[in-house]
């Protein structure tokens, strides 16, 4: 894997590293990272997931929804310095994780923030937002349109049930007016299987614009474990 991971992420390849040593230490230690994982995390983890950066438009603000370890979010800042990205995490110590991660890695192009999706909904309007085994894609999409600009794009990774998941999620699309949906594959001849991924387009009309443009709704205030 040391070749595909140097062509993958190039210059920032020594960043990647630090990356990939803090999550087998820290990361178990923290329960983020199972132990059995760590042998693996090239493969399975960070080349699987720097590889969507394939998908993401040049200067895009990216959300990455329940980011957890970082994954996508912090590996697309690693190998794609032109994008600006949110960590959106509701967990106290997955968001310290995190932000001891962004301030390790030197990451400029990057915040940390705790909450969840349809609490901060009214906060933006983003190019693309990412999730990576966060919850089925019906589920998924009532979190990330809402923080969707129209026309902006939800690339949610799945494993081999992504053409079942869209298809249940149609419902859900319908009703959020969504332009385009489709499933891409990413990372040929760099990881086997290529990493899938499930791409929604948001609608220029319908309940996430209208969402958008209307006033901002009184936050509440919710206790949350860690």
């Amino acid at each position: 894997m040391v070749g595909i991971a140097r062509e993958v992420f190039g210059d920032a390849l020594p960043v990647a590293e630090r990356y990939a040593a803090f999550l087998a230490d820290a990361g178990v230690e923290r329960g983020l990272i199972g132990p059995r994982e760590v042998d693996r995390l090239w493969e399975r983890h960070l080349i699987n997931c720097a590889v969507v950066s394939e998908a993401v438009p040049e200067g895009a603000h990216v959300v990455d929804i329940g980011s957890g370890a970082g994954l996508p979010g912090v590996v697309l800042a690693i190998v794609r310095p032109d994008l600006r990205i949110t960590l959106l995490e509701p967990l106290l110590r997955r968001t310290t994780f995190l932000s001891e991660c962004v301030e390790m890695l030197d990451l400029g192009n990057v915040e940390v923030r705790r909450g969840r999706a349809e609490d901060v909904a009214d906060d933006y309007a983003v190019d693309v937002a990412t999730a990576r085994a966060v919850a089925p894609l019906e589920r998924l999409a009532t979190w990330a349109l809402p923080l969707l600009r129209p026309g902006g794009e939800l690339l949610a990774l799945k494993g081999e049930r992504a053409a079942v998941e869209l298809d249940e999620a149609q419902p859900v699309l319908k009703r959020f007016g969504v332009a385009t949906t489709e499933l891409l594959q990413v990372g040929r001849g760099r990881v086997d299987p290529p990493t899938t991924l499930v791409r929604v387009v948001a609608g220029r009309g319908g309940v996430v614009e209208r969402q958008q443009r209307a006033p901002r709704r009184a936050k509440r205030s919710r206790k949350r474990s860690s």
